[in-house]
């Protein structure tokens, strides 16, 4: 049924903490309500409906589609449902601000708002500030994000940065849509490849000795490698000659990988990436987790002996096969400590895990999500975010990269070069699923064909404007939330600049929804492409007072609303450039 405790009276001018969209629903299911009290509809029941922004101005501010999703119900043809809906609604005294409403196509009510209904969008932006976008939606949920989690075998590369980029923004986006978020870094501290990375070194060491090595190919060649050998040998003295290799490797790959991820560490805080938790993959062995979860597992029949090794029945969660968790020889597999280590997430009470990782994992994905089910959660509590190949490009050539030769370009070299807002602006200027070129050139250009510079410099050029009027005179920002002058703005570029605005919170919850951070980058281009336009055609300071503080007013809440985005990005928001 409808439900009957709407308000009676639903300005769209008043400054309640909902959306347009949610004034426009509230409205309708009013209607629909009166409507079907007075008879002119035969059913009560609710459908599903929804209100969209329709692409084209002729097509009014707001449409909805419930007139079509309520035929069923009501027996009756859309466009008779909509008609309905819409005479009730014009014959409502409580509505404020709709200029006209009218059925359009097979059903759809379309609704016209006046410019008033508007203004109120710019008081809220400037009374919430740093909280404007915000959304209860995630009710407190907790969420793990687990991202770069890159082997400390070697500097992070240009990959690396994407990732670090996604999964950073994304946490910071759930955060502000209300989920409570912890970032956490997987280091893979065990292994065949921490091993390798102690061959590598020691191999070098023996070099430096005199020794003639032939260098196997299955090494890290990189020169960071010998760097690592000179630092070991300053810091721990050249005793090496006198131990074993069974002795000396361990010792090499221990210093080694600490002081790689150190460097991660450091390059990561100059990215403007901090984590929550540092989680290492020797502490699951440590703490005899992993050979726990294999016993838990076999004892519920989901681990099996088979030919020496142990197999995880993944196929019964459709895998298309199982999986080794204990090698014939007996070493564990890397899966083995991935289904302690997911376990362990969940215990620690979260009610969402979010793993960040490379597109060369895709086939990793079902096994996991076996083990995350086969442990008692459901499959949606558990999600992976595949970030797409990152391709470098210089003076239009491309970059080569190759981890394991060593000829790589790592993140500090970017960061380094074209500095940290523009690398992670790039890195989010496209869906994470779809492949990215990175021009190294523009996001170094100081003009409008660097998306970074581009937006930042709507930020940095009210900071100006604002600058002048003060020195002028003419306001003081605490002036700003008395909303005067904001019935004085009527062009068409300042309705459309505060409807970009007023759907800030609706691109939020959009990319917490998807866990797409490049729509946020989309809507800050949008709403910096309509700023250019206002100021081009506008001037803000004129000599009427009362609309200079109304556009003072509306240009501030773009400076805000731009800052709000960055954030979420992890993007500065200058004041000068």
């Amino acid at each position: 049924m409808i439900p009957r405790d709407l308000p009676l009276k639903i300005p769209l001018n008043t400054r309640i903490k909902i959306t347009m969209k949610t004034k426009i629903k509230q409205i309708v299911l009013r209607a629909a309500q009166e409507a079907f009290e007075q008879g002119e509809l035969p059913s009560g029941q609710i459908p599903g409906m929804d209100i969209e922004t329709p692409k084209h101005d002729s097509q009014g501010d707001f449409s909805t589609n419930f007139a079509m999703s309520s035929a069923g119900i009501q027996k009756m043809a859309p466009k008779k449902i909509a008609q309905i809906l819409v005479s009730t609604m014009e014959s409502m005294d409580s509505i404020d601000h709709i200029e006209k409403i009218e059925v359009a196509g097979p059903g759809f009510i379309n609704f016209f708002l006046s410019n008033a209904a508007w203004h109120p969008v710019v008081d809220t932006i400037l009374e919430r500030d740093k909280r404007f976008g915000a959304s209860d939606m995630g009710q407190g949920q907790k969420v793990q994000v687990e991202f770069v989690s890159a082997n400390p075998t070697g500097p992070l590369h240009v990959g690396h940065g994407r990732g670090a980029a996604v999964g950073d923004s994304v946490g910071n986006i759930l955060t502000f849509a209300g989920f409570d978020v912890q970032k956490e870094y997987y280091i893979n501290d065990s292994g065949r490849q921490i091993r390798t990375l102690g061959t590598s070194v020691w191999l070098r060491l023996q070099e430096m000795e005199g020794t003639k090595i032939e260098f196997p190919d299955d090494c890290y060649k990189g020169d960071y490698i010998k760097d690592l050998a000179r630092d070991l040998i300053e810091k721990e003295g050249n005793d090496f000659s006198n131990q074993d290799e069974a002795t000396a490797i361990p010792r090499c790959a221990k210093f080694a990988a600490n002081q790689i991820l150190g460097g991660i560490k450091s390059d990561l805080a100059d990215f403007g990436v901090l984590f929550d938790q540092w989680f290492s993959e020797q502490s699951l062995y440590d703490s005899n987790r992993v050979q726990k979860a294999i016993e838990d597992f076999t004892a519920e029949n989901l681990i099996y002996e088979d030919e020496g090794a142990l197999w995880f029945r993944t196929e019964d969660f459709g895998d298309e096969k199982n999986r080794v968790v204990v090698r014939n020889n007996g070493l564990t597999t890397y899966f083995a400590s991935d289904i302690a280590y997911h376990k362990e997430k969940y215990e620690r009470g979260f009610d969402r895990v979010i793993d960040v990782w490379g597109a060369d994992h895709h086939g990793y994905i079902k096994r996991i999500d076996a083990a995350v089910v086969a442990s008692g959660r459901k499959s949606e509590q558990f999600e992976v975010i595949l970030v797409q190949l990152v391709n470098l490009v210089r003076g239009g050539k491309p970059v080569q990269m190759s981890t394991r030769s060593g000829e790589f370009v790592t993140l500090k070299d970017i960061v380094d070069e074209v500095g940290r807002d523009a690398a992670r602006f790039m890195f989010l200027s496209r869906s994470y699923d779809s492949g990215l070129e990175f021009d190294l050139e523009l996001a170094k250009q100081k003009n409008s064909d660097n998306p970074v510079y581009y937006v930042q410099y709507v930020h940095a050029r009210i900071t100006g404007i604002l600058l002048k009027a003060r020195e002028e005179g003419l306001v003081d920002e605490i002036d700003f939330k008395k909303g005067e002058g904001l019935g004085l703005l009527a062009a068409p570029e300042e309705i459309n600049l505060i409807k970009i605005l007023a759907g800030f919170r609706e691109q939020v919850e959009k990319s917490a929804d998807t866990l797409h951070p490049h729509v946020i980058f989309t809507y800050l281009m949008s709403l910096a492409s309509a700023f250019h336009g206002y100021y081009n055609k506008h001037k803000v300071i004129t000599e009427d007072k009362a609309l200079s503080r109304g556009r003072l007013s509306l240009v501030l809440a773009v400076k805000k609303v731009i800052r709000n985005g960055l954030s979420l990005l992890g993007v500065s928001a200058p004041e000068r450039m």
